[in-house]
């Protein structure tokens, strides 16, 4: 599993469920045994890690965005405001 791998079953669960967790990623790597595309925060929480989330942008660079405050990824709505981060 590469992080294109990743990033491609992300969009799936996104397009599935509406919205992907990080949490829900973290832990999918973590049972297939992919430690090595995560990455341990200032916190010492592991999160997904920077070739995943940049295999992520590229495919997904206009249509999803991020809502920071319940870490996870959903489709753009017309209300989100210009860029990758959304307000909920």
């Amino acid at each position: 599993m590469d992080a294109d791998t990743v990033a491609n079953w992300m969009l799936a669960q996104i397009q599935r469920e509406d919205c992907i967790y990080q949490e829900d990623v973290v832990d999918h790597l973590v049972k297939a045994k992919q430690e090595s595309l995560l990455t341990e925060n200032t916190d010492g929480n592991l999160v997904v890690g920077k070739e995943v989330l940049a295999a992520f942008r590229k495919l997904t660079p206009d249509n999803v965005v991020w809502v920071k405050p319940d870490r996870y990824w959903r489709f753009r709505v017309a209300e989100d405001e210009p860029g990758r981060d959304a307000r909920g």
